[in-house]
Order: C-alpha cells, then structure tokens, then sequence
C-alpha cells in the first residue's frame, strides 16, 4: 500500500482503545514503524502470584518459526510494571511493608500488560510502503487495503495535549520527593557504599501532573520534540505508556542472538563549541565511566546465566550517543542464547535491568525499595515485544510519561483521578555530588514536562518543590 505517516495511521485507525506503536520516527529514512492490535492480557505477581505472568504456551525458543515480520504481527507488545519487583523480598516473595502500598503508588492494573497481536501495520520508511499483515485466512488486510485512500498521508499539527487553554493557569504539579529530601537520599545511598552494601545505586523520584491528558496529543509532540531510538505508543485499558526511551534492555533475533545496552552516564546538550565539549566531558568522567563498567559486569552476569557457554562479549564500551537534549554513555553486551532458552528466559535473568537498580542488583533493589518509599510502576520497567522464534525488543521504559484515566474507588483499588506521571532517576556512585544529581533529574524530568504544559518561567530546568 502507498505511504502513511505512521501517526496519521495511528489517528486514522486506532484513535482509540488498545494499541501498540512502535516508532522509528517523524524523519526517519529507514527502518519500520508498526502499529498493532490485539486482544489484551494482563498478569500480576503480586502477593505470591505467578512468577511467569505472561502467558504460556507460546513459542518463542531459538529454533522456533520466525515471526514474518518480529516487531509485527506475531509477537506480544505491551508494557512491563516490573519494577514492583522492587516490592519483593531477597527470596523473591513480597516485602509484607512494600505490598499494601503497590496500588496506592499509582494505581496500575496489572504487573504486566500485553497485546496478543493479531493485526499490524508495517510501515518501510527505506521503502516507503505499508503492509497490513494478519493471521492466516483473516480478511482484515483486505478490508484495510480498500479504505486505504480514506487515510491522509500526514498526521495534522499536533493539538493541545490538556484540556486546558492557552494561557490558563499551569496544571498543578507534584514531586514525590521536596529537594532536601532528595539530597537525603543521594546521601543515604553513598552511606550504603561506603558500608560496602552496593557499588552504585539508580536512586528515583517521580512528577504527577494533575488532571486529563490526551496520551495520543502527548506523544506527537514528544516525537517531535524528543526523538529516541526507542520510542513508543503503547494503550492498554486506561493506561497509556508514552514513551521516548534511549535505552534498549533486550533486543533479541530468530537464531538466539541477544544484546543488552546499559544507559550509564548524562550530560546536557550544549550549543555550538560548546556540545562537543560536553560530549568529551562525559566520556572522561571517571564516575560516569565506573557507573558504566558497573553495570556492564552486571548485564554480563545477567545474559550469563541463559546464554551459551563463552558467547557473552562486550561489543561496545563507553560510546557516546547524541540525542536531542542529552549525551548518553552506552555499552553494548551480546551473547547467544543456551539450549532450551526463551527470550521470555531472557527477560527473568535480566529484569529489572541493572541500569534502573544498581550493583550488586539484589542488594540494589532492597536498599532502593527502602529509600525510595514507593513503588515506581511503569517506570523502570519494560516496554516493547516478545516474538516467536526467539525475537524481541524491549527498550527500558525511561524518558516516558504513564498517562492514565480517572477511575472510581472499587473492591481493592482506591479511586483515582486522571493524569500523568513522569518517572526520573540516576546513578549515585561514592564520588557522586549529591546537588549535580538533582540537577541531573531534574533536566530529565523538564523535556517531559514542558509536553505536559509544564515550564518554568525563565525557561531553566523545572525544579524540585
């Protein structure tokens, strides 16, 4: 089929209810956008539910058939709230502290949420094509085909992502944390350091903004103005995840080929001379570098204990990747996939990913679970897709904002208004300055909330409060 903007797909098709869009970008030359759809499943562990929520009898090992098209039509896509793994205790039951406060954090629905994939979208930016793909003997591809004349090949100008008006007053923001709070915890993690429990930890706050939220309004913007390798549009019930991650967590191919790409280290971007020299800073930074390294060792221990014996290597060590607000410090680990093994098998080694815990990861999480004081959902977790064949991508869900609807008070869940939460964090290290860090976060947290309509007035960075 002739050429679609993915967003106009997106508006066009699927302007509501469940779906899944996974985007290569506004100008992007290459690579596929895919927008899919599917019934939804959802699965929880909490209070001693299962370990493996997603559900089984899928075929994802390494020699199973191939996806026709991995991102697309086969796989499950959704987001991960798996960072209430942070609510577990050392043997991997719930903290008895930790469980009654899980869904007064944020009131999400379920550990994991996923869309069993039936039908999708593949749009070949190098090829400029769309193909609508579907299971054997389904005439939805048909049908599509014949109605594809009715779809603008441009999205309109993205509108308001709130229902307030311009010039209104600013929606009413809060920080989980005040700033001297924050700096408390930065000091209580460098204590637990220097007590030898942990080598670097990944301290997080979170941002609610009240009030309604067009999801689908906030990501066209936040493609635009922020974007990341691994962004995405993922709508499941009354939780949208909009997100513009620069990190993968695993992306895995038909084969059982898999690779982990640790986020470790931030600098702003700066203005002529200026970037460059930012860029070069960041590399140098013995913290930025150990933090890096830390947590290298720890994905390599994670990919170890499902991978074949001697194929785990680092490809990539302490390279800088430029985006549009920030310099990021990645490494790359590979390895290959043992006998047997799932790229669900992968995703139990390896979350929560170390970049989002710290070293060593156990100790890590129980010590973050304490200081913290919350859960953090969505944040922290997972988004992206599982595969058959062995394929898959998920990106860490960072640089993202989880919008969600209002919602009555219920058996078990309390009532909870609509709006949109913005997670942020980083790593503290023992040489760590403790006002950098927050500073840090709070740069982070501000390209994400000027979506929302949040800005300070002189345009610096929105503080802490």
């Amino acid at each position: 089929m002739q050429w679609r903007d993915p967003e106009a797909v997106v508006r066009h098709l699927a302007a509501t209810g469940d779906v899944v869009w996974r985007d290569a970008g506004v100008a992007a030359t290459r690579g596929r956008s895919v927008v899919g759809r599917g019934p939804a499943r959802t699965g929880d562990v909490r209070d001693g539910g299962a370990d493996r929520p997603w559900p089984e009898g899928r075929d994802d090992r390494a020699d199973a058939e191939p996806d026709r098209h991995p991102p697309g039509g086969a796989g499950r896509p959704g987001h991960g709230f798996g960072c209430r793994l942070l609510d577990r205790d050392a043997t991997g039951g719930p903290r008895p502290a930790a469980a009654a406060s899980t869904v007064a954090a944020d009131g999400d629905p379920a550990d994991l949420a996923l869309l069993d994939v039936d039908r999708a979208l593949v749009c070949d930016h190098a090829a400029r094509s769309v193909e609508a793909v579907a299971r054997v003997g389904d005439p939805w591809p048909r049908s599509v085909a014949e109605t594809w004349a009715d779809v603008p090949p441009e999205p309109p100008v993205p509108g308001p992502t709130r229902a307030s008006s311009e010039g209104s007053a600013s929606p009413s923001v809060r920080w989980r944390h005040r700033p001297d709070e924050y700096l408390d915890l930065i000091e209580g993690c460098r204590r637990a350091i220097a007590a030898g429990e942990a080598y670097q930890l990944c301290l997080t706050t979170a941002v609610d903004v009240d009030g309604p939220v067009d999801a689908l309004e906030a990501f066209a913007h936040l493609r635009r103005s922020s974007p990341a390798p691994h962004a995405s549009f993922v709508r499941i019930g009354d939780v949208a995840v909009v997100g513009a991650s620069p990190e993968s967590f695993v992306e895995g191919t038909t084969g059982g080929r898999v690779a982990a790409s640790p986020l470790k280290g931030t600098r702003r971007r700066g203005s002529g001379v200026d970037d460059p020299v930012l860029a070069r800073e960041l590399v140098e930074s013995d913290k930025e570098r150990a933090e890096n390294v830390m947590i290298v060792d720890l994905v390599r221990n994670d990919l170890a204990r499902v991978a074949r014996l001697g194929t785990v290597e680092v490809s990539e060590l302490l390279a800088v990747h430029s985006y549009e607000h920030v310099h990021q410090l990645v490494s790359t680990v590979r390895a290959r996939l043992g006998a047997g093994c799932t790229a669900a098998d992968v995703v139990e080694a390896a979350f929560p990913a170390g970049s989002m815990t710290g070293a060593p990861k156990r100790r890590a999480v129980e010590l973050l679970a304490d200081l913290e004081g919350a859960p953090r959902g969505v944040s922290s977790g997972a988004t992206g897709w599982l595969g058959r064949g062995g394929s898959a991508g998920l990106a860490m869900t960072i640089r993202s904002i989880v919008v969600h609807g209002a919602r009555a008070a219920s058996a078990g869940r309390p009532a909870r208004p609509a709006g949109a939460r913005v997670g942020v964090g980083g790593g503290i290290t023992i040489s760590s300055v403790p006002v950098d860090e927050r500073d840090e976060v709070e740069l982070k947290a501000s390209a994400l909330l000027a979506v929302l309509g949040v800005r300070a007035a002189d345009g610096a960075p929105v503080r802490m409060s």
